[in-house]
């Protein structure tokens, strides 16, 4: 099976605990919500821009969806695309790569290679 990556942004702190306790629970508002917010390559930049612009100190988690089991649902979200949504704390054992978000002058993060890039045309809401 081929591998399916989706990606979490978080903040450095709250992976440097997670990597202390082996679980990393998400953020205030993941845990308001129930779940741990994904995406996929063509979604988290989008994400980004909308809900953590100008935010520092971000990290981009991957993993692969295929290993994350029954508790990862695909549910309609934004512009009715499917996002992926983990109920569930993430077992930091199953994450493949943690890479530094940088922000660029404009407020917005720089992306590896392999996420599609986004600019906003105007905002729209939900948390994803």
């Amino acid at each position: 099976m081929s591998k399916l990556l989706i990606y979490h942004m978080c903040k450095r702190n709250d992976w440097q605990n997670a990597e202390e306790s082996g679980y990393y629970q998400g953020s205030v508002g993941d845990r308001v919500d129930g779940f741990l917010h994904f995406s996929t390559a063509q979604q988290v930049a989008e994400s980004a821009a909308r809900h953590r612009a100008n935010v520092k100190d971000l990290l981009l988690i991957t993993v692969d969806a295929n290993d994350l089991g029954p508790s990862l649902k695909w549910e309609l979200s934004r512009s009715d695309q499917l996002f992926p949504h983990l109920y569930g704390s993430l077992v930091v054992a199953k994450v493949i790569s943690v890479c530094d978000l940088p922000l660029a002058e404009d407020g917005f993060h720089q992306f590896p290679n392999e996420i599609v890039p986004w600019r906003s045309v105007e905002s729209e809401g939900s948390n994803d």
